[in-house]
């Protein structure tokens, strides 16, 4: 089985990003490959209690294109 791209990581994480937030607008900020895996970070909006926030994401995604981990935090 061949290792995922950095596009596909990439779409791994736009699926799983728009599914969990309910958004469209997901802004990618890095990519990079690092032991195998690809970290993938980047931005996306969310609604908190009424007020619009800007949430952090950095995902790791793994060479089968699994998501391996996953940290959310407000900015």
């Amino acid at each position: 089985m061949k290792a995922v791209t950095e596009r596909e990581a990439q779409q791994v994480v736009l699926e799983y990003v728009k599914k969990r937030k309910n958004t469209d607008r997901i802004n990618i900020l890095t990519i990079r490959e690092e032991d195998g895996l690809w970290i993938v970070s980047g931005t996306c909006p969310i609604d908190l209690q009424g007020h619009p926030w800007t949430e952090r994401f950095e995902i790791i995604v793994d060479k089968k294109g699994k998501i391996k981990t996953t940290d959310f935090s407000l900015l």
